[in-house]
Parts: structure tokens; sequence; C-alpha cells
């Protein structure tokens, strides 16, 4: 069997609402898509981050679902300088400023921020 992509992966949110806002209002990187009788999910391109109430998960459900527990990449069209001017102009907290980094393509730029449950988002920029 071979693996051609990542179709969706799931979000434990303190709060879908707040979270929604962050991703596509606050930072304008994602369309907010609601889906199968009122889940939430927020899209990017062809890959989705399902959104599900924390303490209230939807079954199955991972092991030990946690809101802040994700750490994950999102590759950007536009060069770092001008993400981290949006980031800032957006109000968002840097947890790390740019630098050249490997990631699953090879070497990329990127920065770190953290969504409201406290997840981490890595920004990255392919050059």
């Amino acid at each position: 069997m071979h693996v051609t992509g990542i179709d969706h992966l799931v979000l434990y949110a303190t709060d879908i609402e707040e979270t929604c806002e962050f991703y596509a209002e606050t930072l304008g990187v994602a369309d907010v898509e609601t889906f199968g009788g009122g889940r939430v999910a927020l899209s990017f391109g062809s890959t989705k981050l399902n959104l599900h109430p924390a303490g209230d998960e939807y079954d199955p459900h991972a092991v030990d679902p946690a809101p802040g527990s994700a750490d994950f990449c999102l590759v950007v069209d536009e060069p770092i300088p001008t993400v981290v001017e949006r980031i800032e102009d957006a109000g968002v907290s840097i947890v790390e400023g740019s630098g050249t980094r490997t990631g699953a393509r090879g070497e990329m730029e990127s920065v770190y921020v953290r969504d409201p449950d406290g997840n981490l988002v890595e920004f990255a920029h392919y050059g």
C-alpha cells in the first residue's frame, strides 16, 4: 500500500468558534467548512483540520484527546518575511522567529506561532 497524502487531521478545540476566527479571520490562512451534521473543519487546499470540541469528542477519537497537544507545519506560498508581517499585523505573538529549517521537501524558511489552544503552528515556505 502506498500513501499518497494526508486527507485530514483532528484538532481538539476548547472553543471551536475562536479557533475558526484565529485561522480564517485573524491569520486569513483557512476556509471554514461545515459538514456531516454540524461538524466544522478548517480547509487548506486539499487538506483539512477537523475541529472536535474538547470534552465532547466524536467517536471514535484519540486515546487521550487534548487541546494544545498538536505541532504541525503549514506550507505557504508567500516568503516568510511577508508571513511574519501578516502575523505581527494581526497581533499574534511569534514563538520562534524566522529561520532555515528542514521540512519534508528539504530546506525551508519558517516561523512558529501558537493558536488559541496552544497548538504549535509552523508556517513554512520552500524557496
